[in-house]
Formats: C-alpha cells, structure tokens, sequence
C-alpha cells in the first residue's frame, strides 16, 4: 500500500514508518513546506521524494505527491505534556489537532480517488476523570479541556467516512518506550531511588507498548472491521500504586516517595489533574471483540521489554 503518515518524527511516528516500510509499504511522510525547503536550501540535505508537502495550518497538500494513496496514518499534534496548560497553549493543543484534522481531511477529500483508510490519533483522556468505571467505545466524554479536545478531534477524524474512506480514531493510553513520552520522564526519579505513588495512587491508568501501538495501526490498516473510535490499551490496567511498584521492582529501586496531589497541581496547574491525577479504567472492547493478539499485555513483562530488563 501507498500510506501517507503524519507526525513521522515523533514517538509513535518514527516507529510507525520504520515497521510500515519494513512491511514493504510505500510510505510518503506529510511534512510542512518550510521545514523542507529550508533544508533543502540550506544544502543540509535533500528532502526525501517521497516526502509529501502539507499545511497542517492552511490545508494545503501536494495532491500529485499524494495521488494514489490507499491510506493515511494521522499522529501529528502537539505534545500534550510540554509546557504548563495555559490559554496559548491550550489553543495550540487545540488547533495541531482539532483544525489540522479538519484540514486534513478536507484536502484529502480533493483528490482524484481519495484513500480507502484514514487512522488518526485520539486519546484515552476522551473520557475524563472516570474513577472505578470501566470504559469501553462506546461510553460517553468526559466534560474536561482534555475530554472535550478530544471529542472534537474525534469528530474530525470521523468526517472522513464522508470522503469514502474507512475512518479509525485510535485512543491511545499510556505509551510506554524508553526513549520518549511520560516513561522516560519517570525514569530519572525512579533510578534514583526517589519515585512513588501520584496522589493517592487509587487511580487506574491504561497503556500500551510503542510496539503494541505499531501493531495496533497495522491491524487497523489490514483488517476493513476496525473502524469508528478505538481503545488502543492493554485489557490489564492497573492502579498507579501497583504501576509505581511494578516499575521500582524492574529497575530494582525502592519507591518511597509519593508525589502529593496538591504539589503536584502547584507545579503543573491542570495538566497534572488530567494526565497525573485522574482515573480513567480503560478496556479495549472493540479489540477483544475481534481477537487481536497483544503483544504485551502484562505490565511488568512489558516493561521489562521496554527497558531491556530480562531479569
């Protein structure tokens, strides 16, 4: 297949492009204009030419580059973890997914044969501040800038069943690699023999493998039964207290410094409710229902994958 992906620098990107390509897939990587002009002009280095030219911001797409392809792997957005929440940066969370999900779709509904696939990214935060509920598909959003940010990012990405194409909205959980996103922040801490519990610990959080999340896409772009809004977790939760015990017994450190809530909202404002602090018990329904084999399903196992700990 031709598939064009978004976000192909990232966490999830990089590792996506990598197995799609050793799949022998022809992937094109949506880029922004200037950044590769400005390589180019610089003489740094040439853009690849698979690489197709896009405007997250104005729409605008390179439709012969895009011509002929069967899919498209959506992960651009702003990292929700960088920076304190306030009204710019809420905007900007805002528009790198709401708006460049509508543009993007817009665009791809203009070419000549538009693809038969759309996969964006979405998130568990979708649902909000859940304690002891277990989420499937098809429960509501919750009512905070998280879950209704994602809502509408949802929403975008479901517009392409208007274009004809197969639409997939991937709720991510917690992606656990070594060299990125939330697990690489908490390894320093835990190394040092300083981690523990987030608040009261009571909280559930659901995640997955970066290498589960590849395998998840590729399922996705394989199998025409995936469609509409998906949980892309393990079915195994756990509380954060258990995560935090897990975590210190694989890197074999104690872990005996909770982190309490109020400091923590001192510190992060409200992005420390959202992504530290609230519960959200999250099972993938949809998954299960249609026999997808997990990689990883057992979060100390897992880890153990993740951080190169057989032992």
């Amino acid at each position: 297949m031709k598939i064009l992906v978004s976000g192909s620098s990232g966490l999830i990107g990089t590792a996506t492009v990598e197995a799609l390509r050793s799949a022998g897939h022809t992937v094109c990587r949506l880029v922004r204009p200037p950044s590769a002009r400005g390589k180019h002009k610089a003489g740094l280095v040439a853009p690849p030419a698979t690489d197709v030219r896009w405007d997250p911001v104005s729409g605008e797409m390179d439709l012969s580059g895009a011509a002929g392809a069967d899919a498209v792997v959506h992960l651009g957005g702003a990292s929700i973890g960088e920076g304190r929440w306030n009204e710019a940066r809420k905007q900007l969370l805002r528009s790198s997914r709401v708006e460049a999900t509508r543009n993007l779709v817009s665009a791809l509904g203009k070419l000549d044969r538009p693809p038969q696939v759309v996969i964006s990214a979405s998130a568990m935060g979708f649902y909000g501040d859940r304690g002891e509920e277990k989420l499937i598909e098809q429960s509501g959003p919750g009512r905070d800038f998280l879950a209704l940010l994602t809502r509408d990012w949802d929403a975008e990405a479901a517009r392409a069943a208007a274009i004809g194409a197969r639409a997939v909205m991937l709720r991510f959980g917690l992606v656990l690699a070594a060299r990125g996103g939330a697990l690489r922040r908490m390894l320093l801490p835990f190394r040092l023999g300083l981690g523990g519990r987030l608040g009261s610990g009571k909280q559930w959080m659901s995640w997955l493998t970066v290498q589960e999340v590849v395998g998840i896409v590729r399922y996705a772009l394989e199998n025409p039964q995936v469609r509409g809004p998906i949980n892309a977790v393990t079915p195994n939760p756990v509380r954060n207290s258990e995560f935090t015990k897990i975590l210190g017994r694989v890197l074999h450190r104690p872990t005996l410094f909770p982190a309490p809530a109020a400091m923590l909202r001192l510190v992060l404002g409200e992005m420390a409710g959202a992504l530290l602090l609230s519960s959200q018990r999250v099972l993938p329904g949809k998954l299960q229902g249609l026999r997808y084999h997990f990689l990883h399903p057992e979060l100390e196992s897992a880890l153990r994958v993740v951080l190169g700990r057989t032992a």
